[in-house]
């Protein structure tokens, strides 16, 4: 074979790759809005309370954040494509269970488990695809295509359930199945082998694992109850005082152990804290836009779920519009330039949907800022993860890129808290025209954190 030849077939296999771990990180967006939709569908057939629907899509939510970091660790040290095959698997058992659940309980149980399958399966995913491509353009465009898959799959998320609730709810989840089966049998054959590996054969710090994983599965129940209860109900300071004791616990653990969870070097590294900062603030603008328009469609405009689902169709394209040009924007003038800016449109976008709330026209007061947002939203999404694993070494990406998904789900967590109080029992326009400005102070702050966070280098373009 000549060089030709072989340059062209390594191309082919990468190519192969990206593909499938793509669609892995569109399973993974796509479960956390599917299920907005289909909720009230969900509480009829099943009976649940207000207060209990929420942990269709908290259940999921939670125990993905609560497990991020540990998933990220094991990925590191026993090889993302092991980690990625057993998390799409667990994901499709998941779904299977949830699309069947006869009951309450069992469904919202299986929500956990897609959870814990979705912490094990993001880290295996963007570490995969860092350890595959190398530092610069081919990364950049490798993070542009997963890029485009992961944003666009929340969006179409609200699209493909208004569609499938429909027909009936249960096909959320079993809409899962044949995307975890191509990824998981595809794997073995298309995936690198070349895994990375920790040094570090000694196993899990379990003790750390577990303090780590109480700690954030504890904060984020704590900001969950809030969204139907109250900042100083029992189990709410209960649920932030056990959090606070874990954490504490924890860094203790972390610097007596010689091989701590979260390797120092990462606690040091700049750019992965301020990637960790934007993507909170990108959760807490764009991110939980989603959850205001839905309510505003449905509750104030009164949409049917399929045209709640259509209403995000523009908004979705937009975003993969987005996305497909976000890495040739970052060569251009750089991804601190380009992450300041999406920040900017992003708040502006949401600005604009809050001065037009009261209308009732969706072409003229909803349509513009989706397109907006959904634009800014695609190159925001590729461009922060560009920026907060830049710097992060080839051992280290599974925890890295769990630290900054931990940080953008438990951003959303507290978004939805906190607009929930926003919004009130009963939202009228003022309401949710005082949820998108909400949003859009996040959005700014992101903006001010890209532009002014990250330390430039020399020799490097930041």
């Amino acid at each position: 074979m000549t060089t030709t030849e072989d340059a062209t077939a390594r191309g082919r296999t990468a190519n192969a790759a990206l593909a499938i771990l793509a669609v892995a990180q569109f399973l993974i967006a796509l479960d956390y809005s599917i299920v907005y939709i289909a909720l009230p569908s969900v509480g009829a057939d099943l009976a649940l309370t207000e207060s209990s629907l929420q942990w269709v899509v908290s259940g999921y939510a939670v125990f993905f954040a609560g497990f991020l970091v540990v998933g990220g660790r094991v990925s590191d040290r026993f090889g993302p494509r092991r980690l990625f095959v057993a998390g799409t698997l667990l994901f499709g058992i998941a779904s299977l269970a949830g699309g069947l659940a006869p009951s309450a309980p069992l469904l919202l149980v299986a929500r956990a488990a897609q959870g814990v399958a979705a912490a094990v399966l993001q880290p295996a995913v963007i570490a995969l695809i860092n350890t595959s491509f190398p530092a610069g353009p081919a990364r950049n465009r490798a993070l542009g295509v997963w890029g485009t898959v992961g944003a666009s799959g929340l969006a179409a998320g609200v699209i493909i359930g208004g569609l499938l609730t429909t027909v009936s709810w249960r096909w959320v989840f079993l809409i899962n199945l044949p995307l975890a089966a191509i990824c998981a049998f595809a794997a073995p054959k298309l995936l690198p082998r070349n895994e990375v590996v920790t040094s570090d054969r000694g196993g899990l710090n379990v003790p750390s694992a577990v303090l780590c994983t109480g700690a954030v599965l504890s904060a984020a129940l704590a900001l969950t109850l809030t969204a139907s209860g109250s900042w100083t109900d029992p189990g709410v300071l209960a649920a932030f005082g056990a959090a606070a004791v874990l954490l504490a616990v924890f860094v203790v653990q972390e610097r007596r152990s010689e091989r701590p969870l979260v390797d120092p070097v990462l606690r040091r590294t700049r750019s992965l804290l301020v990637g960790c900062g934007t993507t909170a603030l990108y959760m807490a603008s764009v991110g939980n836009q989603f959850f205001v328009v839905t309510l505003l469609v449905q509750q104030l405009r009164g949409y049917d779920p399929l045209a709640a689902g259509l209403a995000f169709l523009p908004m979705a394209v937009a975003i993969a519009v987005a996305n497909s040009v976000a890495a040739r924007i970052v060569a251009a003038i750089g991804v601190r330039a380009t992450l300041a800016l999406a920040f900017v449109a992003d708040a502006a976008g949401l600005l604009l949907l809050a001065f037009q709330a009261h209308g009732d026209s969706y072409a003229v007061h909803l349509l513009p800022g989706l397109l907006i947002t959904g634009f800014a939203h695609g190159v925001t999404y590729v461009s922060m993860f560009i920026a907060g694993t830049a710097d992060v070494e080839d051992r280290n990406q599974g925890t890295g890129s769990a630290l900054m998904t931990t940080s953008q789900y438990m951003a959303g967590a507290l978004g939805v808290a906190v607009l929930v109080l926003v919004l009130g029992r009963e939202p009228d326009a003022g309401a949710f025209a005082a949820a998108f400005v909400t949003t859009a102070v996040a959005a700014a702050a992101g903006a001010l954190l890209a532009w002014f966070g990250p330390v430039r280098r020399e020799g490097s373009r930041s």
